[in-house]
């Protein structure tokens, strides 16, 4: 085979297609979550019960990849799932505003607007790593997929700092103008990222073990994927470590608000702090962990375990910080734990591209939407587990501190299980990203 699929200039493009879709994801998950709970307050359970329905949504994730493997082209449906949830991402904005006047239609416009958002990262985020994973050469997978969730994250964290430094002093005009200028720039970036690009992207691994071009059926490809015992495994773990991943995400904003009593934009910025400490985790590594070109022998599931206790141990500090109160270097303790939640998320989409490969008839499309689904299943059952659990334990202590303290210890918890989980799913020995990307 001649074909040495995309360079690294055009797998830059397509992180800074990810880096669009997190832009936008950032406003609903993060900032809408946060002036919700605090700006209009509203029980957290709201928000977190919306957030969890956008997950729902992207149950349909397997769907959308399988639709793209059966077409020609898979742009289109990049660029349609992405518009998408830049119109949803709009829609939201709008209806959190509009919760303040009339509550009723406020959430029935939220409901539609959390509907497209989950329907477009869906239909997007799915085809954009089938087309990574089917048009990338099988030794730079792991790298490609390093390189385009850093951008992602880069995306979050430029994002949420400039959402965080405009937001002030709050109000909902500004909301609103700042929000539609994240959604602009980042479908202008996504258009200018994915334009052409297909059209010098070798289908590599799809058409080599399928020269005639035929496509299994959606029941067989699922029933495929599920017969395979690694290919469960990694679901598995996957699940768990995601969950214990998102069960912060909506709350950590308002524990900044309601303990450190910090505004909006500083709350915003902190998120972006930790996205910025997931990025560095990333990109350490990326590099140590052979993920960039395998050149050295050190096996995925050491990164991903130190990861997840790393995670575990930051997440106790902030259980700390839940009664310590504003002495506490909440900066730092909220970069450490991306920074670790970055160290162990890195190894695992080096493992998942790996395994997208690996199907006899299943094409990349389907493979990675049933991983897609299990993230989404895990974090809107993490998010709303997380959120109501406040909301619960608010209501019987009394303390928001001590509401706090329970979640993040149940979260670092399972963190330590989800290492649990990595060592045994990955068997006697673990392989390296060479011999993922190779496989």
């Amino acid at each position: 085979m001649t074909q040495v699929g995309l360079g690294w200039g055009s797998i830059v493009r397509l992180g800074a297609v990810q880096a669009s879709i997190g832009a936008i994801v950032m406003l609903a998950t993060s900032l809408l979550n946060r002036v919700m709970v605090v700006e209009y307050a509203l029980a957290a359970a709201i928000p977190a019960g919306l957030v969890a329905w956008h997950y729902a949504v992207q149950l349909t994730r397997p769907l959308w990849g399988h639709g793209s493997d059966m077409g020609r082209r898979r742009t289109p449906w990049i660029l349609g799932g992405v518009s998408m949830l830049g119109v949803g991402g709009l829609l939201a904005v709008n209806a959190t505003i509009l919760l303040s006047n009339n509550w009723m239609a406020g959430i029935l416009l939220s409901m539609l607007a959390f509907t497209m958002i989950g329907a477009g990262v869906g239909a997007g985020g799915t085809t954009l790593l089938a087309l990574l994973a089917s048009a990338v050469a099988p030794e730079r997978r792991a790298a490609a997929a390093a390189v385009t969730w850093i951008m992602m994250v880069a995306g979050i964290v430029i994002s949420a700092g400039i959402a965080g430094a405009l937001l002030d002093p709050f109000t909902p005009q500004r909301l609103a103008l700042v929000s539609g200028g994240v959604v602009i720039a980042a479908l202008l970036v996504c258009c200018a990222a994915i334009f052409g690009l297909e059209d010098k992207a070798p289908r590599l691994s799809a058409r080599v073990r399928d020269p005639g071009g035929t496509v299994p059926d959606f029941a067989t490809a699922i029933r495929e994927i599920f017969q395979e015992a690694e290919a469960r495994r990694f679901t598995i773990f996957i699940f768990v470590s995601m969950l214990a991943y998102s069960m912060q995400d909506l709350i950590l904003e308002p524990f900044a608000g309601l303990v450190f009593a910090m505004t909006p934009g500083e709350s915003t910025s902190l998120s972006g702090m930790q996205h910025g400490g997931v990025l560095l985790g990333m990109i350490v590594s990326g590099i140590g962990g052979s993920a960039f070109a395998g050149r050295m022998p050190v096996e995925l599931r050491v990164w991903i375990v130190a990861g997840c206790t790393g995670s575990a141990i930051a997440l106790c500090g902030l259980a700390i910080a839940a009664q310590v109160g504003t002495g506490w270097p909440l900066a730092a303790n909220v970069f450490a734990l991306g920074f670790c939640n970055g160290v162990f998320a890195v190894a695992a989409i080096g493992a998942m591209m790996g395994l997208a490969g690996a199907g006899e008839n299943t094409r990349e499309g389907v493979r990675m939407g049933v991983w897609g689904a299990s993230q989404a299943i895990a974090f809107g059952t993490g998010g709303l587990l997380g959120a109501v659990g406040v909301d619960i334990a608010r209501r019987v202590q009394g303390q928001d501190g001590a509401a706090f303290q329970m979640i993040f210890a149940l979260e670092a918890a399972l963190f330590v299980v989800a290492a649990i989980l990595a060592i045994r799913a990955t068997g006697r020995r673990t392989r390296s990203a060479r011999e993922l990307v190779s496989a």
